[in-house]
């Protein structure tokens, strides 16, 4: 009797929930998102209690979720799919049996989940890449890098670049017949902003440069000097995403202290001496008039953390904090946002600096759009806007690649 009363209880909290979460009226399928912003609520607050009276760490829910949707390695009529490793960094490989005259293109895919959870191996990114491969001809690795907190900045970058690295290399390149002129760089959110970071990198090192042809970011988080952009403040309790769990959660790929995350809440975490980094990131340059509104531009508030992390003045932490020069290097960038998305004006930002300096960027926004639309492409409450992100994203790469 008292399981049952538990249960109806916890689902009379559930429905109110879903009753009080506001969900912008454009959005298609309300209904699916609004449950689904309920389950990532119920989540959280689960595990703040968790963490609370011991059980476990807030997070750890989150990665524990993420290992159900986690499905092997199986190969289809159209697609050989095996898990490697390259450099002793686990791999997913999408392999397409249709013979080519030429030789293929690539995509080397990098997952989101906020640098703390997720894998490449997941349902809907494992039909996303199968799909990608079969459509294009293409080989497809996906790289499954080290996770925060267990492996803190710079592992999961360093993962990344010792992946495409190896994948880069003549000899694979050719065991695989791809073509080295045919190569792109693809992350989602947190796996967005890896994939920016590795571009950079790799289109300034002479060694690599000529091999990266075209770099895909969807909703992808490139900052956290500034916390309180207008779509912070706009989309901070969500949907899907939420600015007090995404920060809390991000900042553990830099410290276990939680002295971080309030101080990011307060946007008060970065460091005397860094003030000359704000102008890369600074709204009020950079954003389309449509999204200034009537928000007021304040400057990040120094020196209020007693602890120092060099990892928030770190460029490869945030790929919006390097110079044009470096910028001006980047190949074709075709960049996804969403309109109720709380890291939407991180890519608006970008997409203007980078067309600045006179890089072609195609940018595609969706109006109805929520962050992590592409994620939510498995099971009941899949989200018909993820298939048109999906769709979308690969029609790009048919017409670029």
């Amino acid at each position: 009797m008292g399981y049952k009363t538990l249960c109806f209880g916890f689902s009379c909290i559930l429905f109110a929930y879903c009753l009080y979460s506001p969900i912008p009226e454009n959005i298609e399928e309300p209904w699916k998102v609004r449950f689904t912003d309920t389950l990532i609520k119920v989540a959280s607050h689960m595990a703040k209690l968790f963490e609370k009276i011991g059980v476990m760490k807030y997070e750890k829910i989150f990665s524990t979720v993420t290992t159900f949707y986690i499905v092997q390695a199986v190969s289809d009529e159209n697609v050989t799919v095996i898990d490697r490793e390259f450099n002793n960094i686990p791999v997913r490989l999408y392999l397409p049996k249709r013979k080519l005259e030429r030789k293929r293109p690539a995509v080397i895919f990098i997952h989101g989940g906020i640098f703390v959870f997720g894998s490449c191996k997941v349902a809907a990114y494992d039909n996303l890449n199968r799909l990608t491969s079969n459509k294009l001809g293409a080989v497809v690795v996906g790289i499954d890098y080290r996770l925060a907190p267990q492996y803190q900045f710079p592992a999961a970058l360093e993962d990344c670049v010792h992946v495409i690295k190896f994948f880069l290399q003549d000899k694979v390149l050719a065991k695989y017949r791809v073509d080295p002129s045919r190569i792109c760089i693809m992350g989602d959110s947190s796996g967005g902003t890896l994939a920016a970071t590795v571009t950079q990198l790799l289109r300034n090192d002479p060694e690599f440069k000529n091999r990266i042809k075209a770099q895909a970011l969807l909703y992808p988080g490139l900052q956290m000097i500034d916390t309180f952009l207008p779509s912070h403040r706009e989309y901070g309790h969500g949907p899907i995403l939420h600015r007090e769990m995404m920060l809390r959660v991000a900042s553990l790929y830099v410290t276990k202290d939680s002295s971080l995350t309030q101080a990011l809440l307060r946007n008060e975490h970065m460091p005397e001496g860094s003030r000359h980094l704000f102008k890369f990131v600074n709204w009020s340059d950079f954003l389309p008039e449509k999204y200034k509104k009537n928000h007021v531009y304040t400057e990040p508030v120094l020196g209020k953390l007693n602890a120092s992390y060099p990892a928030l003045m770190d460029s490869r932490l945030f790929p919006l904090l390097v110079n044009d020069s470096q910028l001006q290097n980047l190949p074709l960038t075709y960049i996804f946002t969403c309109e109720h998305d709380l890291l939407r004006d991180d890519s608006f930002i970008y997409i203007t600096r980078l067309r600045n300096v006179g890089v072609r960027v195609i940018h595609e926004h969706m109006e109805e759009g929520v962050h992590g639309a592409i994620s939510f492409t498995t099971g009941t409450l899949a989200l018909h806007l993820g298939f048109k992100i999906r769709d979308r994203y690969i029609h790009w790469l048919e017409e670029n690649l």
